[in-house]
C-alpha cells in the first residue's frame, strides 16, 4: 500500500526508482539483499516491507521480529554497504498511549504490544546499521493498494445498519498519498535521525467511522465501545497522536482532507462517479 504510492511520488519527482515486490526480495534473506543492493547501488533505500498483522504478532512475537527487525537491519546495512542512505518506517505503537499529550520524536517508546517491540527493536538495528539513516514514525494508515480501516468500514456500512467501534482510541488517520509525497522529499535530503510524519489533526476510531460515512454519503449508525469489549489478542495505544519537535519538519495535511483525497482516488481506480460504494471485498485494517 505505502510502497507503491512512495514509487509513485518518487517518479514524480524525476528520480529513478528500482521498485521490489515481496516476491522479488525476501529482506530476511542477506545474500538475496546484499545482491540486490548491489546490483542497483542506489542513493537511498526506501524500506516499506513490515509485518503489520498485529493481532498476529502476538501468536508470532520471533516472526514479527525477524522481518521489522532482522530484516530492516539488513536493509540498512546493505544500504552502508554502497554509502547509501535508508529511509525507514516505523510506527506510533512504540509508544503505550498512557498520557494525553502527543508524543513527540525524543520522548520514551514503552510498547504495549510484540508489533510494537519489534518495531522499536528494528528503529535501533536500523540506527546501529547505518549512520545515514532516517527513521519515520507514522500512524494508522490508509490508501490504495490492500485492506484498511475505511475499507473495514464501508464494507461493514453494506452489510447492517450500525457498526460498533472503539472510541477510546486516539491517532491521526495518515493517507498514503500525502506520506509518500512527504517520504520522497525526505529521501531527497539529509535530515538524519527519527521523524514523525502523520496527518495534521486527530481523532478517535469513532469519530474516524463517522467521517468516512459522511463523506462516502453512506448512512449507518455509529455506536461508541471501549477496547476491552473487542476480542483482540494484542493491547492499543490509548493516545497515540504524533507530532514533530524539528525544525525541519515537514507537515502533511490534515486528516479530513486525506480521507477526501483517497474517496476520490478510490472512486476513480473503480471508474465510479458521484457518491462512493461500498467495496466488493473485505480487508483488515493497516497498522504501521
Amino acid at each position: 500500500m505505502l510502497g507503491r504510492a512512495v514509487v509513485e511520488a518518487c517518479l514524480d519527482r524525476g528520480h529513478q526508482v528500482a521498485r521490489l515486490a515481496h516476491e522479488d526480495l525476501d529482506i530476511t534473506d542477506a545474500p538475496a539483499v546484499d545482491d540486490v543492493v548491489d546490483h542497483y547501488r542506489p542513493a537511498v533505500v526506501v524500506n516499506c516491507a513490515a509485518w503489520t498483522d498485529v493481532d498476529g504478532a502476538e501468536a508470532d512475537e520471533p516472526g514479527a521480529t525477524r522481518l521489522n527487525n532482522h530484516g530492516a537491519a539488513l536493509v540498512a546495512a546493505a544500504a552502508a554497504s554502497v554509502d547509501a542512505k535508508v529511509l525507514h518506517l516505523s510506527t506510533d505503537y512504540v509508544f503505550d498511549g498512557s498520557r494525553r499529550r502527543p508524543y513527540f520524536e525524543s520522548d520514551l517508546p514503552a510498547p504495549l504490544s510484540a508489533y510494537g517491540r519489534s518495531k522499536l527493536a528494528g528503529e535501533t538495528s536500523v540506527a546501529v546499521s547505518n549512520p545515514k539513516h532516517m527513521i519515520v514514525r507514522t500512524s494508522w494508515l490508509f490508501g490504495l493498494g490492500r485492506g484498511n480501516f475505511v475499507e473495514t468500514m464501508l464494507l461493514a456500512a453494506a452489510e447492517q445498519p450500525e457498526v460498533l467501534v472503539a472510541s477510546d482510541q486516539v491517532s491521526c488517520p495518515t493517507y498514503t498519498g500525502h506520506l509518500a509525497k512527504a517520504l520522497a522529499r525526505l529521501a531527497e535530503g539529509e535530515s538524519f535521525g527519527i521523524h514523525h510524519l502523520v496527518a495534521s489533526g486527530y481523532c478517535s476510531r469513532f469519530d474516524y467511522a463517522q467521517e468516512i460515512f459522511d463523506q462516502a454519503g453512506v448512512e449507518t449508525r455509529v455506536m461508541g465501545a471501549t477496547s476491552e469489549m473487542f476480542a483482540s489478542a494484542a493491547r492499543r495505544p490509548a493516545y497515540s497522536v504524533l507530532r514533530s519537535e524539528r525544525p525541519d519538519a515537514i507537515t502533511l495535511p490534515e486528516w479530513r482532507r486525506g480521507l477526501a483525497a483517497y474517496l476520490a482516488e478510490r472512486r476513480r481506480s473503480r471508474g465510479e462517479g458521484g457518491t462512493t460504494q461500498a467495496p466488493a471485498s473485505s480487508g483488515q485494517p493497516e497498522h504501521r
